[in-house]
């Protein structure tokens, strides 16, 4: 009976998860900060930081899809090639 081979993620997947998972986090923090902020009346978002922690989401969140898709893709290829180098043995 031969047992499981599992092959740990690669630096580039480790790379890509904690890109991922620091922009969506961010992009996050940001949208409700400045749902928080409409809330609280700050109406007047034209100040210094605001701007940039307004469009944070726009530009965060498609990257973050962005990053999610090539992991996934990068992922399968790394387990196809596993699983043909198996069958191959």
């Amino acid at each position: 009976m031969s047992t499981p081979s599992t092959s740990a993620p690669t630096r580039i997947e480790r790379i890509l998860a904690f890109m991922l998972i620091g922009v969506f986090a961010i992009s996050i923090v940001a949208l409700f900060t400045v749902l928080i902020a409409t809330w609280a009346g700050a109406v007047d978002f034209g100040g210094s930081l605001w701007p940039v922690v307004a469009m944070t989401p726009y530009f965060g969140l498609p990257i973050s899809f962005l990053l999610l898709f090539a992991l996934l893709i990068i992922a399968t290829v790394r387990r196809a090639r596993a699983a043909r180098r198996d069958d191959g043995v």
